[in-house]
């Protein structure tokens, strides 16, 4: 059997040099994961939700490209009577919410949306390998609060990331929160406002996987700061070093973020070789990363069964299934109405776009979303609130699938990611990259 990651670091006697490719917190077992000195209530309770009970499948929508001719489009978001998006190597366009939800046989074009921001409008920006414009979130009193917030790429004495907002109305641009560690891949990127109204911000690892385990460090975490970059209230508590901002750690380069009707966060993340994640996050939390990534079985990392201290994901796909996931959402409408409250998670290197039924563990009723060809995740080392049923939706019909996000009337969107150099299979299309309107059938 191969050495797990855990053994190296043992044989290797790494030092703690944080950016030496050794991680931080090593003991003489080989192993310590950072955990916060305190925390915030953790306020979990059984959801008052009803969990999804049908299996979705692809007969339940007609999809509708509403967009043609756009470049790596990258996050999408609803507010008002506006869509807002971002494109990965561009700046920021804006959309009538109502002209997407009516595109029938003809689409718009990138020129039937108003550019809000150019790229060089963005200080420093840079667009390295997957680095660029990426997030955009826009303020919980929209339009009356007219802000836009904007995560991206910078170069200014090394390559960072950063969020910055925006007035529409006084043409102002702001730094809220800088200093993110950026790399050519692993930027994280996604922003959205809570039901808290905090600004959650997902960071990536920067190709520097030891900085995951500092919680001063911003880099592999999810952060929750007020419209001011401040840390939000109950923050945790990391120590004298550590960022109040930082609510979780130990991720590797999460990409998507959505809320349960309950107002609990879910992430996904892109997982070493596969081994990617759905995460019900609780504060506090450190998902191991880059310590550990796995089951008992795992052949190179260790398992979060070892860790008493490691936070578990709700799903882990095992080293030999890739999702590649990027943006998510948790749909609790009942327009499409067998895909009522499942979580879809938008698949890149899958192409695919994947259904996940949540079904609090000790519930002993029958969930009919468990039949059909769906994924179960229910091992006793992953998280012990909830088991998991995944259903695999338009694999190949679409190519990369960047983002998915609910729309205005019930509707669902969905990106393509397919002109950013990683698509195969007859992409991308002379189309793309698109949004793409999913209907009730």
């Amino acid at each position: 059997m191969p050495p797990t990651r855990r053994r190296v670091l043992a044989a290797t006697g790494c030092s703690l040099a944080p950016l030496a490719g050794c991680l931080t917190g090593v003991d003489s077992d080989g192993l310590e994961l950072v955990t916060p000195e305190a925390t915030p209530d953790d306020d979990w309770s059984e959801p008052d939700w009803r969990p999804a009970d049908a299996t979705p499948t692809e007969d339940d929508v007609d999809a509708t490209t509403v967009v043609a001719g756009l470049e790596i489009p990258w996050d999408l978001t609803f507010a008002d009577d506006d869509a807002f998006l971002t494109e990965r190597d561009g700046g920021v366009r804006r959309f009538d919410a109502d002209a997407l939800a009516a595109a029938d046989e003809t689409p718009l074009g990138p020129d039937d949306g108003e550019t809000i921001l150019e790229a060089e409008d963005l200080p420093d920006r840079a667009a390295p390998g997957e680095g660029g414009t990426l997030g955009i979130a826009v303020h919980p009193d929209y339009p009356d609060a007219s802000e836009l917030f904007v995560y991206y790429t910078t170069d200014d004495d090394g390559t960072g990331n950063r969020v910055v907002r925006y007035d529409l109305e006084g043409d102002d641009l702001e730094t809220i929160l800088d200093d993110i560690p950026g790399a050519t891949t692993h930027n994280g990127g996604r922003i959205a406002f809570g039901p808290d109204d905090a600004l959650w911000v997902l960071t990536g690892d920067a190709e520097e996987p030891a900085l995951t385990q500092d919680p001063g460090s911003r880099a592999g975490a999810v952060l929750r700061v007020t419209p001011d970059g401040d840390p939000a209230s109950e923050s945790v508590d990391w120590g004298d070093d550590g960022d109040p901002r930082t609510y979780t750690l130990g991720h590797r380069n999460p990409q998507g973020i959505a809320f349960t009707p309950q107002g609990t966060p879910v992430i996904a993340e892109h997982g070493p070789v596969a081994r990617d994640e759905l995460s019900i996050l609780r504060p506090g939390g450190n998902y191991g990363w880059d310590l550990l990534r796995g089951g008992p079985n795992d052949p190179d990392y260790d398992g979060y069964d070892e860790h008493d201290e490691a936070t578990p994901p709700v799903v882990n796909t095992g080293p030999e299934t890739t999702w590649a996931p990027s943006g998510l959402a948790f749909y609790d409408d009942e327009t499409i109405e067998t895909w009522e409250n499942h979580v879809f998670v938008a698949g890149l290197t899958s192409n695919a776009l994947y259904a996940v039924a949540l079904q609090p563990a000790d519930d002993g009723a029958e969930n009919s979303a468990e039949s059909g060809d769906g994924t179960r995740y229910d091992d006793d080392w992953l998280d012990d609130r909830f088991e998991a049923t995944a259903h695999t939706l338009f694999e190949g019909e679409f190519g990369r699938i960047r983002h998915v996000e609910p729309g205005p009337d019930g509707l669902l969107y969905i990106l393509t990611s397919n002109r950013d150099g990683r698509a195969g299979d007859g992409f991308p299309l002379e189309d793309d990259d698109r949004i793409v309107r999913l209907d009730p059938a």
